[in-house]
Parts: structure tokens; C-alpha cells; sequence
């Protein structure tokens, strides 16, 4: 199912990008020119150690189809370890949302550096076809967020 041919959804996607490198790659997408969609909603935390998974349920919750949470590369961390705590709890959160039933491709994890623009890029438009082939969230959809 291709973005064209899908006229009607219009998936919510929430990217959290560390500060140091890739919401600097997202930076250097942009003025590039680089396209990805813009249904992707950038959210900058300093470093990807300090999404707590809490964050990206309560994106879910809020009717989020999909999550991707960027980083810098293992090793390349301004804050030296800090990915590879981010790698852990992602393992741990990846599981507890396949227990309750959300959808392997929903949720991501990549490693983009300041100098990867075209990589930023690529990944934001292959998550974003992953979320349309999938459709609409209704998982942890939460009722009292749902328009009338």
C-alpha cells in the first residue's frame, strides 16, 4: 500500500531525536532539502537515555500510530553511555508491547549521527510507509482523547 493510493489516514508518528546528533541530522535533512512527511512530529530530548518508555505509551495513548526514537550511534553518546541505557529499556518496552497485543512495526529504533541528513531522511520515509501498511492505532487508544 503505497502513501499515494491511501488518501484517507493520516498516521500521527512521534520521533524523540537527541539533541547532539539526530536532531541534528533531522537539521541537516532540512536544509539539505532532504523530503520526508511531514506527519512525522520531531519531539528533542538531550540525549535518547531520558525517554522514559512511559513517554512513548502514553504517545500510544494519545493516539499516536507509530513511535521511532533516534540516538547517537553506540559509542558516539555525548553523555557516554546514555544510548546503550536507551537500547535496554527499548528491548524491555518492545516486549511489553508485543505482551499487549501493539504491532512489532510500530515502534522503532535507530542510531542517526549529525552528519547523516540522508539517513534521517530514508528512515523517516521507510517508517512512515511501515505505519501505512499497518493502518490506524486502536490499540492503546485512550476514549477520552477521541474526537466526536
Amino acid at each position: 500500500m503505497s502513501i499515494e493510493t491511501n488518501e484517507t489516514f493520516r498516521p500521527k508518528i512521534v520521533a524523540f531525536c537527541c539533541n547532539w546528533c539526530s536532531y541534528a541530522g533531522a537539521d541537516l535533512a532540512g536544509s539539505s532539502r532532504l523530503v520526508y512527511p511531514a506527519d512525522v512530529k520531531i519531539i528533542r530530548v538531550p540525549c535518547s537515555c531520558r525517554v522514559n518508555p512511559m513517554f512513548i505509551l502514553r504517545a500510544f495513548e494519545k493516539g499516536a500510530d507509530g513511535v521511532i526514537l533516534c540516538g547517537c550511534h553506540p559509542g558516539d553518546c555525548h553523555y557516554s553511555t546514555g544510548n546503550y541505557y536507551a537500547r535496554r529499556r527499548m528491548t524491555l518496552l518492545f516486549s511489553m508491547l508485543d505482551f499487549i497485543g501493539v504491532e512489532n512495526g510500530r515502534t522503532r529504533v535507530e542510531w542517526v549521527s549529525a552528519a547523516e541528513g540522508v539517513k534521517f531522511s530514508q528512515t523517516m520515509n521507510e517508517f512512515v510507509e511501515k505505519i501505512y501498511s499497518l493502518g490506524k492505532n486502536v490499540r492503546l487508544e485512550d476514549l477520552r482523547c477521541r474526537k466526536n
